[in-house]
């Protein structure tokens, strides 16, 4: 069975949500394996790219509730907007330049919106003690991804310099480290 994009989205989007509604009021504060940020400044992040891409398009994610406030509530708000997005074909096809070129609105959210769901849910897993498995295929197309951003994958707020570990790590090790991240 062939995966659509919104298929994906959608099972990220909710294994995301659950791992932010699982945080404890306490872990909000945490530093997490992002340089210099935070869990909710994580959080932040991944809702404010949901916002990113929609305004590739011309569009916006509407009154949400604020990260500050409402962390859970705010990214299943701005994800059920991209959702909906991808969910309409005419939407989800709508085209942008962007800094990789001609790219549709589902395109995007594949290659970056999902690896930064998958990318950031380990490191918010990390961050806060939860399961930090990644199941296979997404270290596979999170591992093919990396290859679209050539050398912008090391610049400064994408990922840190590769981190060393041994012959024997497993690919999500491997994955982990590749992108910066010490397993």
């Amino acid at each position: 069975m062939t995966t659509t994009t919104a298929d994906r989205y959608r099972e990220l989007a909710r294994a995301f949500e659950a791992k932010i509604g699982a945080v404890r009021p306490d872990q909000w504060v945490a530093p997490t394996p992002c340089d210099g940020w935070t869990v909710r400044d994580l959080v932040r992040h991944v809702v404010d790219t949901q916002g990113l891409f929609e305004g590739m398009v011309g569009r916006d994610l509407g009154e949400i509730p604020s990260v500050d406030d409402e962390p859970t509530a705010a990214f299943a708000a701005a994800s059920a907007v991209v959702q909906s997005d991808l969910d309409d074909p005419a939407r989800a096809e709508e085209t942008f330049e962007g800094f990789f070129g001609t790219s549709t609105f589902a395109q995007a959210i594949d290659r970056f919106a999902c690896f930064d769901l998958v990318v950031h849910g380990w490191d918010l897993a990390r961050a806060t003690g939860q399961e930090e498995t990644i199941e296979p295929v997404e270290i596979e197309r999170v591992m093919a991804s990396t290859e679209l951003f050539g050398p912008n994958l090391r610049t400064s707020g994408v990922c840190g310099p590769e981190v060393e570990v041994g012959e024997d790590a497993s690919a999500q090790d491997r994955l982990v480290a590749f992108l910066g991240r010490q397993p």
